[in-house]
């Protein structure tokens, strides 16, 4: 099984620096597991960011949803993150909370079935501004509730605050 670092925040909170600085303490050559979909010109320039804040000791692994389908045996993995993965699974069940929900939590026990060591960021998208749309609610519930889902399974938990990394398991 694997060994889980959960790390969550409010956007720019630290979140893939900190996991960023753990994988390389953990390991001279881990992996970036990048759940995007490019969506638009904005989110491509967030892509490249992040993609520029790594060196040639990142292998780069592209993924949308299947990341069970990956071997990550003896691996150190940063997922990042959550919410762009989860993003996924909702537009492609025509925002159907329940039933992204139940394809995401499957996928990640799929997932976290390997021997690796994940460090898995998230996003605390309820803390902000209420959605001001029907859609936008239901993804706030439903990153909500798979935040709490991960968390439990996670053997560390950490919430990032202005940089600042708040152990909370």
């Amino acid at each position: 099984m694997a060994y889980i670092y959960y790390v969550s925040g409010g956007q720019r909170s630290g979140k893939s620096s900190y996991a960023q600085r753990l994988a390389l303490e953990l390991s001279p050559k881990p992996i970036y597991l990048a759940t995007s979909r490019i969506w638009d010109k904005d989110h491509q320039q967030r892509i490249e960011r992040h993609q520029a804040d790594r060196n040639e000791q990142w292998v780069n692994i592209e993924e949308e949803k299947y990341i069970s389908k990956h071997n990550w045996q003896g691996k150190v993995v940063v997922m990042d993150c959550v919410t762009l993965w989860l993003t996924n699974f909702f537009s492609d069940t025509q925002y159907n909370v329940n039933q992204a929900l139940k394809e995401a939590q499957q996928e990640f026990d799929l997932f976290t079935q390997q021997d690796f060591t994940g460090i898995i960021i998230s996003n605390e998208i309820g803390m902000g501004l209420h959605a001001d749309t029907e859609v936008g609610r239901k993804f706030t519930d439903l990153q909500g509730w798979m935040n709490q889902y991960i968390a439990q399974k996670a053997n560390q938990a950490v919430f990032m605050v202005s940089g600042m990394p708040i152990t909370i398991k």
